[in-house]
């Protein structure tokens, strides 16, 4: 494994196993290694050392496979399985920069717009390009890209 930073989150995510393991939380540290297994595979798959960039990037897609779930299973009024899947949602979120909250996309969203010079949806790339690198592990970039479609639309 070659190349890139050491990730400090990966190291708070080693941390947060011996924590959990010492505190005997059983839920917790079944998640966190779920996490650790993740960054492991595509460290693995790809030969790399994953910075905390890419770590952001299988946290995030965490994140949203269960919000996925929760989705099915609330159709399927599996309620027990939405608490396990939101109880997860909330651990990988810790390891994740605070969200922003939607005035404070609003304004990225007007930025990037701006910096563009966008003026219609030809521009959707450019715009969701600058707020990708701005946004990213801080805003549901589905939301983001719903959000600029309504403004150069």
């Amino acid at each position: 494994m070659t190349g890139g930073k050491f990730s400090s989150l990966k190291e708070r995510l080693q941390e947060a196993v011996k924590d959990a393991m010492r505190a005997k939380q059983k839920e917790r540290l079944g998640v966190i290694r779920l996490i650790m297994a993740a960054i492991k595979q595509r460290e693995v798959d790809e030969r790399i050392e994953l910075d905390d960039d890419q770590v952001l990037a299988v946290l995030e897609k965490m994140v949203k496979q269960r919000r996925e779930s929760i989705s099915q299973y609330q159709k399927a009024g599996r309620d027990e399985l939405v608490a396990k899947e939101a109880a997860e949602i909330d651990i990988i979120a810790e390891f994740m920069p605070a969200p922003l909250d939607e005035a404070e996309i609003d304004q990225a969203i007007e930025q990037a717009l701006a910096d563009s010079g966008a003026s219609s949806m030809k521009d959707m790339g450019k715009v969701m390009g600058l707020l990708q690198s701005k946004l990213k592990g801080r805003a549901d970039m589905s939301r983001v890209s719903q959000k600029v479609k309504t403004r150069l639309g």
